[in-house]
């Protein structure tokens, strides 16, 4: 099949290769796009020759699926409009042309000529020409620094370090025919620049349009400077629509209504605002208020006489406000985002609640705040970016800032602290996303010291943010909390849970790190010995998760400094302490101790802290799988299972648990030879996992084994390339202990029979960080058994010796263990080698650990004997745990 060269592909090729795609045939694409059928028919032959396409069908097919390459989420769309889009016909088509002929469009001029509005509907006139779709951002809210996460959120990216989260940004583009909007860049020009560069360069189908009051200085950019409406039409039939938009009955002499438009020098913003006050006061009310405010301006030129022209009309507007509603419009720049009557009341405390919505009310008529959609039923309102700016300087020269400030700030922490409460709520992550801005403005704007309204505010917007699925900046939040925190145990509080969420993003250094420093910032020494148990259990669980392991004696000496506390009445220490002591009696190795693990577990349930009993279970859990008992480890992980309703579900310690039972309960499955009991847990996973929205492929993930193991070769090669382009989008994250996941395929792969098996070998050390796999804890006994069953499988025996010994090495992870041994053992026997007897009996004293195993090992005695009944075993077992491959092979 052939590839689409979007370069090279004009505008009106696109849309007739849109048209294509469609199914529509030549005459219905003529009729669509107002040509001759011939015309239609030279456009297909064009496409069909640079696509290499072999037919009409296989074109429809190309373009089916450039568009089918991830379209952008719902809220990247362009945004409606809430009012009708007048004149701009030549500007239009100009914008067309310059997006077929050039990567970079920017549309420039002053604030208030009209860049969006002529951008939206530039964007949408181009629309079809993008397979993958039309990403609109608006920059206005995203201060310096934060363009490649607020782009990245857009477009629905999420940061997983140590990735940069630009590199993950370009991978999102690269192959996609897409145009993205960004809107309103003058105030992170830099930002942008450098942005847009790296984006172009990483996706040669990408265009990009962007406003801003100044070009970008990309190379390539082609600019095109938006001019005011032009008199003796576009002006015109804008005032009069907008003035009709307040009073329907509104008129008045085309000659007055082109002088007013005349001297707004026909910005549109300008326009709208007079036009608005014009339905008030009338025509010739209008021209003599002109008059009055703006004869400085009168007949200047340029860019920047008309940027001043602006900012006069804004200032005229404002200044023909009364003192009350002139108050309430510089208080109400302080919000970023919108608000509600409820948010406008909070920053005027002087003021009655009647007084406000009448006072908004009267600043809505005057088009200097408009309404907005909300998302729940209660009205909202902004302030347009232009107008927001002018209220600003006027609010920063105004007296009692600092009051409305503190009151943006007691607000927010309200809001914050309400939405906390309403996490078990549905329809908390719309008015969360409605006010976020703005809680992450107030929260900014403090300093790092104590004060009890910042503290409540930056934890509420900490676990908030951990909740929408935002675990950098939760950390981020919980961090800066502590920093503002009154007491030290309260920040003693926001250092813990900053690990958790450090933890949630497998960043175990940063999570040891922050324990460390909740230790120093104890005050009694209760708070000190909690820390640094909590701080030898990470280093012991989640080892795998540190780029720099924790030494052994370092954890031994921590555990020490903290057993000296007296903890006779403190349930929890207790907890923390048995638990500490049973991880850290296994070291250097990770192997718990099965009696203190018992200790601990009796020890959390006293504390009936959800989080400490399943922390305390997963570390009997790991005690019985190390020393082989993995039915026990089993009946453990379902035992966590069982209580998973005990845990909530938003805070970073609950995060956690959950996701390291689900991956704890499906390796255990898989470890004892359950299939059907792995593919339940996969699918559970799927709905429950809390990393599901950032790490989709990680759920996936615990299909392929079992759907392997199962025979079941194409829905795990399937459904392995889908979480293997997730892994990928999200950053290729170091998670090394679900390799053998991908390890798995080579497997499928092999024994399907289409050659594939060493791309998926490649893309295991890929995801594994390896460059050998035995060079990985996780990998390797993995490894081996998928050699060794594909050795048999094809029956190459000659260099059986080596497969088997690599099979029954001493292997540091159990769950693959028995399978090695299994496999190898038939292989031995396969390939007639000296010790395949003895090889057998060991596979055989594992195997009744695994179910899996023990028909592969019964199967493997069958041939070394020719005893029927072992056959008739395998046979048995295979039928009762769905392994249909190996049934029908020892069938």
């Amino acid at each position: 099949m052939g590839s689409l060269p979007w370069d090279d592909i004009s505008a009106r090729e696109a849309e007739v290769l849109a048209a294509v795609r469609a199914h529509q045939t030549n005459a219905q694409i003529a009729n669509r796009l107002h040509i001759s059928v011939r015309t239609v028919e030279s456009h297909v032959s064009a496409l069909l020759r640079k696509s290499g396409a072999c037919d009409r069908r296989e074109l429809a097919e190309l373009a089916g699926q450039a568009a089918d390459l991830e379209p952008p989420p719902d809220e990247a769309t362009l945004p409606e409009a809430r009012t009708s889009f007048v004149g701009r016909v030549g500007e239009i088509e100009a914008a067309r042309a310059a997006l077929s002929t050039s990567r970079l469009v920017t549309l420039t001029g002053p604030g208030g000529v009209g860049k969006t509005r002529l951008a939206l509907a530039a964007a949408g006139a181009v629309a079809t020409r993008f397979p993958a779709g039309v990403v609109y951002v608006d920059l206005v809210p995203v201060p310096p620094g934060q363009v490649v996460p607020a782009v990245a959120s857009v477009l629905g990216v999420t940061e997983r370090p140590p990735r940069p989260l630009l590199d993950s940004v370009a991978d999102r583009v690269r192959r996609r025919a897409m145009l993205l909007v960004l809107d309103n860049c003058e105030h992170v020009l830099d930002d942008v620049g450098g942005l847009v560069e790296t984006l172009l360069r990483a996706g040669r189908q990408l265009r990009v349009l962007t406003t801003s009051r100044e070009r970008l200085g990309v190379a390539g950019e082609e600019a095109h400077a938006v001019p005011p409406l032009p008199l003796g039409s576009d002006a015109e039939a804008l005032f009069h629509d907008r003035a009709r938009g307040v009073d329907r009955a509104f008129t008045a002499a085309p000659a007055l209504v082109t002088a007013a438009c005349a001297r707004l020098d026909g910005l549109p913003l300008a326009i709208e605002l007079a036009a608005a006050r014009a339905a008030a006061i009338g025509i010739d009310g209008l021209l003599t208020a002109l008059q009055d405010q703006l004869q400085a301006v009168v007949g200047a030129r340029g860019g920047e006489a008309r940027h001043h022209s602006l900012r006069d009309v804004l200032g005229w507007s404002h200044d023909l406000l009364d003192p009350a509603e002139r108050a309430l419009f510089r208080r109400l720049s302080v919000f970023a985002a919108g608000f509600d009557l409820d948010a406008a009341v909070a920053v005027s405390p002087r003021e009655r609640p009647s007084t406000v919505a009448h006072l908004l009310g009267r600043l809505v008529e005057k088009s200097l705040v408009t309404q907005q959609l909300g998302a729940g039923p209660g009205s909202r309102w902004r302030l347009l970016e232009t107008v927001r700016a002018f209220a600003v300087e006027r609010f920063n020269e105004s007296e009692g800032r600092e009051e409305v400030l503190h009151a943006h700030l007691e607000w927010a922490g309200r809001i914050a602290v309400e939405l906390e409460g309403r996490l078990d709520e549905n329809d908390w992550p719309a008015r969360f996303d409605e006010v976020v801005d703005d809680l992450r403005a107030a929260f900014a704007r403090t300093e790092p010291a104590p004060d009890p309204v910042a503290h409540r505010l930056g934890r509420a917007l900490a676990r908030l943010t951990f909740a929408r699925g935002s675990f950098v900046e939760s950390r981020t939040h919980y961090r800066a909390a502590a920093e503002r925190a009154t007491t030290p145990d309260a920040a003693v509080r926001d250092l813990r849970s900053a690990s958790e969420a450090a933890q949630s993003l497998a960043d175990g250094d940063e999570a040891f790190d922050l324990l460390l420093a909740g230790h120093d910032r104890a005050a009694d020494e209760r708070d000190r010995a909690v820390m640094l148990a909590l701080a030898v259990i990470l280093a012991n669980r989640f080892a795998g998760d540190f780029r720099h392991p924790v030494p052994a004696a370092r954890r031994a000496e921590l555990l020490r400094r903290a057993v000296r506390t007296r903890y006779d009445d403190d349930l929890e220490l207790a907890a923390l302490l048995a638990a500490a002591r049973a991880w850290q009696a296994g070291a250097p190795r990770l192997e718990p101790d099965r009696d203190l693990a018992d200790v601990a577990i009796q020890a959390a349930h006293e504390t009936g802290d959800p989080i400490l009993i399943q922390g305390a279970l997963d570390c009997a859990n790991v005690a019985a799988a190390r020393q082989g008992r993995l039915r026990k480890a089993y009946r453990i992980a379902r035992e966590r299972l069982d209580l998973l309703p005990t845990l909530g579900r938003h805070r970073p310690g609950e995060g956690i648990e959950k996701f390291d039972l689900f991956h704890s309960v499906s390796m255990c499955a898989l470890a004892v030879g359950d299939l059907p009991g792995a593919l339940a847990i996969a699918a559970r996973a799927t709905e429950e996992d809390p990393v599901n929205g950032d790490y989709p492929f990680v759920s996936r993930l615990k299909f392929l084994a079992p759907l392997t193991l199962s025979g079941r070769f194409d829905e795990a090669i399937q459904l392995g390339e889908t979480a293997f382009a997730e892994w990928r989008e999200a950053g290729a994250p170091l998670l090394a202990w679900l390799s053998p996941s991908v390890a798995m395929l080579g497997l499928a792969a092999g024994l399907r029979g289409d050659g594939d098996g060493g791309r998926w070998r490649a893309r295991t050390l890929e995801f594994a960080g390896v460059t050998e796999p035995r060079r990985s804890p996780s990998l390797a006994a993995c490894t081996a058994f998928v050699e060794a069953r594909l050795a048999v499988h094809t029956g190459r025996t000659t260099d059986a010796a080596h497969l088997v010994h690599n099979a029954f090495e001493e292997f540091t992870e159990p769950w693959y263990r028995a399978y090695a041994n299994a496999a190898g053992a038939e292989l031995a026997v396969l390939a007639g080698l000296s010790d395949a007897d003895k090889r057998l009996e060991q596979a055989e004293r594992i195997a009744g650990e695994n179910d899996w195993a023990a028909a592969c090992a019964a199967r493997a005695r069958g041939r070394l004997t020719g005893d029927r009944a072992a056959i008739h075993e395998s046979i048995a077992i295979w039928d009762r745990i769905g392994a249909r491959f190996e049934l029908a092979c020892t069938r």
